[in-house]
Formats: C-alpha cells, sequence, structure tokens
C-alpha cells in the first residue's frame, strides 16, 4: 500500500488529516503517531525552552510526545486539534520542575538586559527557543505568580492558547480560565507599572 507524506492524505483530492483521525489510526498502525510529532515537536519545544530553557525542554518535550503516545487511545475523537491536548501534557509534566522554573525566572530578572550569546550553537538554540523575548522585568513579574496563575497565562501568551483550548488543556471550565488570567494578568501589570508586555490577543480570544 502506498502512503502519501506525513500529514497528507492517501486518496486522491483527500486533505490534510485532523489530529484526531491521525491519532485515531495511530492506535492501529503506530508509526502514524510520528505526524503528530512533525506538526507539532518543535512548538512544544519552544513553550518549554521558555519558561525552563533549552537545556530541559528537550527531555520534557520528547516526555510530552511518549506520554501522549501511551495514552494515545483515550484521546477524544471528537478534538480535531490536538494542540491542547499536547499543551496540557507539556504543563502537567511542567509540574515537577516548578522550582527550577521559579529559579529561572529569577536567574533572568537579575540580568540588566536580554541574554546574548556569542557562541553560534547557543544562538541557535535561543532562536528556536524563542527566550530571548523574556525581559528582566517580565521574568519577575511572571516568577511571582502562583502556579496555576502562571500555567493560564503562559497557555495563552506563550502557546498562542484560546480561551477554550486553554481550559482544555488544563481540564478546568473556561470560567476559571477567565478569572484566573484576568486576576493574573492585574498583577502582572501592578508589578510592572501598568503595563503588559505579555501581548495577549484579546481580541482574538472567542467570547
Amino acid at each position: 500500500m502506498t502512503v502519501g507524506p506525513p500529514g497528507t492524505g492517501t486518496r486522491d483530492g483527500e486533505r490534510e488529516d485532523s489530529d484526531a483521525r491521525v491519532i485515531a489510526r495511530s492506535r492501529d498502525e503506530p508509526e502514524h503517531f510520528a505526524v503528530l510529532f512533525d506538526r507539532y515537536a518543535d512548538t512544544v519545544h519552544r513553550y518549554a525552552a521558555r519558561r525552563l530553557g533549552p537545556e530541559a525542554a528537550e527531555d520534557l518535550m520528547a516526555e510530552t510526545f511518549v506520554t501522549a503516545f501511551q495514552r494515545r487511545h483515550t484521546y477524544d475523537p471528537g478534538r480535531a486539534d490536538a494542540r491542547p491536548w499536547l499543551f496540557g501534557i507539556a504543563t502537567n509534566l511542567m509540574g515537577r520542575h516548578r522550582r527550577a522554573e521559579a529559579r529561572r525566572f529569577r536567574a533572568l530578572s537579575r540580568l540588566p538586559e536580554p541574554v546574548e550569546h556569542d557562541e553560534p550553537v547557543a544562538e541557535r538554540a535561543v532562536d528556536r527557543a524563542g527566550a530571548t523575548g523574556v525581559r528582566r522585568e517580565l521574568a519577575a513579574a511572571l516568577g511571582g505568580l502562583s502556579a496555576r496563575h502562571r500555567d493560564v497565562v503562559l497557555l495563552v501568551a506563550w502557546a498562542g492558547l484560546d480561551y477554550e483550548e486553554a481550559a482544555e488543556a488544563l481540564g478546568v471550565p473556561v470560567g476559571t480560565i477567565r478569572s484566573r488570567l484576568h486576576r493574573a494578568r492585574g498583577r502582572l501589570r501592578a508589578a510592572l507599572g501598568g503595563t503588559d508586555p505579555t501581548a495577549f490577543r484579546e481580541a482574538d480570544a472567542r467570547a
């Protein structure tokens, strides 16, 4: 049997498979799960690296997909987009790294300016992580949030999830996401002198 390139349909005129279809197929043909990895590994890595640093991000990204693969039989086929599921797994796994994350934000908050690297390899790692976007003031403010508020803030601001997707990722009602985000944004603004550099896409968030 001829199989098309990852992420494409196998019949003429068939559109790209949804994440749900890829996962469903992988239940009997595990090799198809690689399509999901190809689609989202870099995105999950960037999210993890901004929170934990590039060194820890590689392991967490790999663990996220190993966990997702092991749980693929429990995935809700009614959810076409697997990003909230994957980011939820990644965020839960970060629970083991709360102290490391807090130390990272404290360290960034003490820097006089965003980190600059001379080594080309380090530059590539930072570029992949998107870590240079964490200013010292923002790092200090994020480090002052509780874990549950920081999770919501960063799923929206850095993972790019809307309120419903963040609720799916964390397994809480949408109203809880709105409440936590409202409180977190207030605390961030207070810590940052009234500014909000996290660039939440409020206009894009579904009401």
